[in-house]
């Protein structure tokens, strides 16, 4: 092996916030060659003790601000309340330090242009963390419609839905960027802003809303400039259901788009399942759908692995890709919920 060919030293990366989703994120990268999670964060010094001790990492440290100091700390990953991204993802990148921002990256479209062009200034790179769209199970589908598999595209539908169980969840504080579509619709957005490989320009929302002032449920229709149309559907008062269809001039695509997944239907370490992807390749109901296997695993792993190679290409071009995307999904977003609001459609101004 040569000098050129030596694998670079993994992504020291530290973790700003001790929520539940930090523990899955640090148990599912643990094992990578190219990710080391070195530090952790808490706005209290026990917290991120006993968060550090229990998922094996080395140091910890009782504010925010210590992490961002932290010389040995190459990037971090930003799981904070939807309301906190844009602060501290800007704050991270004036320390120097590259950032993966959980979704959704910002509530309004003005906020993601500010956190990219502060990661400009500063010489870092930040990136937006669905982790479905990391799995290989996703890029399988792309590849599909890439290839023609369906023809053009014409129409999807989108949902992700589940019952949340714990009304005092930071998801029904409208302050801290509560509600349906910010934490489901997102992604059922996503799926379709990927498919359709454009924003909408016009959006027509309806919702139900919860006591707290947030949409517990959200179902809109979403117009495209050369006449598609996209339903998206998001909803926590329902039993768990995430799937997207995606109907083209000469087939159909249907797929789970799960964050994490796993070849085994029974007995995952952690409970994965498998995710599914089918195509039909054909227009009429008797053509029998086409199981596509794929790799499986962690979404947190695929998303942190392909952001330490972004980091470590200096890949200013494929973050100004991902930039594009996330401000029209947060324009999109912020559309969607002012059509919800005032119950007539609403044009998505980029």
């Amino acid at each position: 092996m040569t000098v050129l060919d030596k694998q670079p030293a993994p992504l020291r990366l530290g973790i700003l916030g001790c929520a539940n989703v930090a523990k899955q994120f640090a148990r599912d990268v643990r094992a990578s060659e190219h990710v080391e999670v070195v530090a952790a964060a808490s706005r209290d010094l026990a917290n991120a003790q006993a968060f550090a001790q229990a998922q094996g990492i080395a140091r910890h440290h009782g504010s925010y601000e210590a992490l961002l100091a932290d010389p040995d700390v190459d990037a971090i990953y930003l799981p904070l309340p939807n309301s906190l991204h844009a602060e501290w993802a800007m704050k991270a990148a004036a320390a120097g330090k590259h950032v993966l921002c959980e979704k959704p990256l910002a509530l309004a479209p003005d906020e993601a242009r500010a956190m990219f062009e502060a990661a400009r200034r500063h010489g870092v790179l930040l990136l937006e963390a669905y982790p479905y769209a990391f799995q290989p199970q996703t890029l399988a589908m792309m590849r599909l419609l890439e290839e023609g598999a369906i023809g053009q595209v014409r129409s999807m539908q989108s949902v992700f839905g589940y019952r949340l169980m714990n009304l005092n969840n930071i998801r029904m504080q409208p302050g801290l960027g509560g509600g349906s579509l910010l934490d489901a619709g997102s992604y059922a957005l996503s799926v379709i802003r990927l498919v359709m490989g454009a924003a909408p320009t016009r959006v027509m929302a309806d919702a139900s809303w919860a006591s707290s002032g947030v949409d517990i449920s959200l179902m809109a229709t979403l117009y495209f400039s050369d006449g598609r149309r996209a339903q998206l559907s998001c909803a926590m008062d329902v039993a768990n259901v995430r799937r997207a269809t995606i109907s083209g001039t000469d087939g159909t695509i249907e797929t789970e788009y799960l964050n994490h997944n796993s070849d085994q239907a029974a007995g995952d370490a952690v409970g994965y399942l498998p995710s599914e992807l089918r195509v039909r390749r054909g227009v009429a109901a008797t053509i029998p759908f086409e199981p596509q296997p794929t790799a499986t695993g962690s979404g947190f792993r695929f998303a942190a692995e392909a952001f330490a190679r972004m980091v470590h290409g200096r890949d200013t071009q494929a973050m100004e890709r991902a930039a594009v995307v996330s401000v029209e999904n947060a324009a999109t977003l912020q559309a969607l919920a002012q059509s919800a609001k005032l119950g007539q459609p609403v044009d998505v101004r980029l």
